[in-house]
């Protein structure tokens, strides 16, 4: 139960941090010097009581072990769910349908598969705008970095498939998060789950394909 509990709070954790970077996306909207002072402001929050970048680095550290722990419940949790159900293949059926195996929903069956998809995205993402090992567009400030990748058609692929799975893993992420830490206590409540775990998941879609379909189709140049 602790591993599940390690697993639904680190969770959560990144799943606000997902809502507090798609705000920052959503910058691009207003204009070169709205998203480039934001992301200058990342790194002078709270001086001169705190250092440069010192948020910055918290919420890294922070995320940082909340993706670690979240990794190794992951794995805690496989081996013990292969070990009670004596290695039985994995199936995704619909409500209607009895199958043999351990039968899961599309969001479910596929959280192992889409963990590893966003694992490798992230890598990817870090590269791009963080370390900017690559950058296929140019550019020197933050917002000409993001303008001019996405004005590649296949960078809004690759960010659209990595979308793909993040929405899965929410889908049905959230609604486990919530359910492990005791959120559903009656019929009501495991509805109401189901419709924040949906909502929290479209949001995020939205918000995060929003900039690099704008820029793609010309209306952020």
């Amino acid at each position: 139960m602790a591993t599940k509990a390690v697993m639904a709070v680190t969770g959560l954790i990144m799943v606000g941090y997902l809502l507090l970077h798609m705000y920052g996306n959503l910058m691009v909207f207003g204009g070169p010097v709205a998203f480039n002072e934001y992301a200058a402001h990342l790194r002078t929050i709270g001086e001169p009581m705190i250092p440069y970048s010192g948020v910055l680095w918290v919420v890294r550290i922070v995320l940082s072990v909340s993706v670690v722990a979240h990794i190794v419940s992951v794995i805690v949790l496989a081996r013990r769910s292969i070990r009670a159900t004596g290695g039985a293949k994995r199936r995704y059926v619909s409500r209607s349908r009895r199958l043999l195996g351990v039968q899961e929903t599309f969001a479910a069956y596929t959280m192992r598969i889409g963990g590893i998809t966003i694992a490798l995205y992230v890598i990817f993402h870090l590269l791009h705008l963080t370390f900017e090992v690559i950058n296929p567009g140019g550019g020197h400030t933050p917002y000409e970095r993001v303008v001019l990748s996405f004005q590649n058609w296949w960078m809004v692929l690759i960010y659209t498939v990595a979308m793909f799975f993040v929405t899965l893993h929410l889908r049905h992420g959230v609604w486990s998060a919530l359910t492990t830490l005791g959120a559903n206590v009656s019929k009501t409540a495991r509805r109401n789950i189901n419709v924040i775990a949906i909502a929290v998941a479209a949001l995020l879609a939205v918000g995060f394909l929003l900039p690099p379909f704008s820029i793609l189709l010309g209306l952020v140049k």
